[in-house]
């Protein structure tokens, strides 16, 4: 009907005016005014169509959190977030715990990352999908059909697991884009010479340093860094889980106070400036506390999880052996036990206050009070 009717505007523009060149004019400019409100139309249709994947987030209220916690995260209103592997999002306040499943939107119910943008809202990654909380409606966000985006780097870029195995997906705001994970040597030798053997490409977890470069911390080929120009791998042997057995892989990353990166392993890695150096490769491996406990022969030197507080103490979770804290010097244990019980960990977080989190296996969600971790009950 817009278009006919338009038609009928031009046709009458020749009609009314002699003079062809006042007649091309008009022409031109209801051309443009067409394009743009056609423009305006596609744009209403797209929020529509957003609006569609909208729903409700009453969330139910629950007394505490679930048993089995892989995440914990504090957003810019200081309210916590803990994201469970079967049972969906937990959001406290300090008084109320409320928890968000997929009945109230949430893709799936096993939360496998928590992050916020530079406006507040806060996203969910979750085995069946990206979705948004933005106060109080959950947005399902999915991965685009076309996965040929560009990689690239902006500071306010979040970055996220993939459920396609061997990719990655950045949202820049605006869209998502689901990313290839580029090729390593070592990988392309792995598959020439395993053909059926699980996929070497799988990430763990990703993260951020102090320059703005994304880290990717593997399940099986060790880690990349991705500084928006160059990918730069190391595929050390303590990194790499090429052996065919249980793979624990590089499962956290951090960056302590003097520059060293600790990629959950007996070493710590030191990067350098090429452009300095002019050296390949692009790290020098430091041994680090080797066993956590002390022994030369132990081989208490894997972690699943790592932070760094206030003071730039590092934090270490283990699965199955407590809390470890090292302070450059000194290392210190905390066992972790309920009922008498030690119990088994997954995740270790240092809020915006100092406080320091654990997310248990079967257990909830723990806090150090003092000298001593407690569980979280309301």
């Amino acid at each position: 009907m817009y278009i006919n009717l338009m038609e009928m505007v031009l046709t009458g523009c020749f009609r009314f005016f002699k003079n062809k060149w006042i007649a091309n004019l008009l022409m031109q400019l209801l051309l443009i005014l067409s394009a743009s409100f056609a423009a305006e139309q596609t744009e209403l249709m797209q929020y529509k169509i957003d609006s569609s994947q909208y729903s409700q987030a009453l969330g139910d209220t629950v007394s505490q959190p679930g048993s089995n916690i892989m995440v914990v995260f504090q957003d810019s209103k200081y309210r916590y977030w803990f994201g469970s592997w079967e049972t969906g999002l937990y959001k406290f306040d300090g008084k109320t715990i409320v928890n968000f499943t997929t009945k109230h939107g949430v893709p799936g119910n096993r939360i496998e990352e928590i992050r916020e943008d530079k406006f507040g809202k806060i996203f969910i990654n979750t085995n069946a999908g990206l979705c948004k909380y933005d106060g109080s409606k959950i947005i399902s966000i999915p991965e685009p059909i076309n996965y040929m985006s560009q990689w690239n780097l902006q500071p306010d870029d979040l970055w996220f697991k993939s459920k396609k195995m061997g990719y990655v997906n950045r949202y820049d705001g605006k869209f998502l884009h689901t990313l290839k994970v580029p090729k390593s040597t070592v990988g392309e030798e792995y598959l020439k010479s395993h053909p059926n053997a699980y996929d070497p490409y799988g990430i763990y977890c990703i993260y951020r340093d102090s320059k703005g470069h994304i880290w990717f911390g593997m399940s099986l080929l060790g880690t990349f860094r991705y500084d928006g120009k160059t990918f730069d791998w190391i595929s050390e042997p303590d990194l790499t889980e090429l052996h065919g057995g249980p793979a624990n892989g590089v499962r956290s990353i951090i960056e302590d106070k003097e520059g060293y990166f600790w990629f959950n392993s007996e070493y710590r890695y030191k990067v350098l400036d090429r452009k300095t150096f002019g050296t390949e490769p692009f790290y020098e491996k430091h041994k680090s506390i080797g066993s956590l406990d002390g022994n030369k022969a132990g081989n208490m030197n894997e972690y699943l999880s790592i932070t760094k507080d206030n003071d730039n103490n590092l934090w270490i979770a283990t699965y199955r052996s407590g809390v470890w804290k090292y302070n450059g010097k000194e290392i210190r244990h905390y066992s972790i036990q309920e009922n008498g019980k030690d119990i088994n960990l997954f995740y270790i977080y240092n809020d915006k206050i100092g406080n320091i989190w654990l997310g248990t296996h079967q257990n909830g969600v723990w806090k150090l009070m003092g000298e001593k971790f407690e569980r979280l009950t309301l």
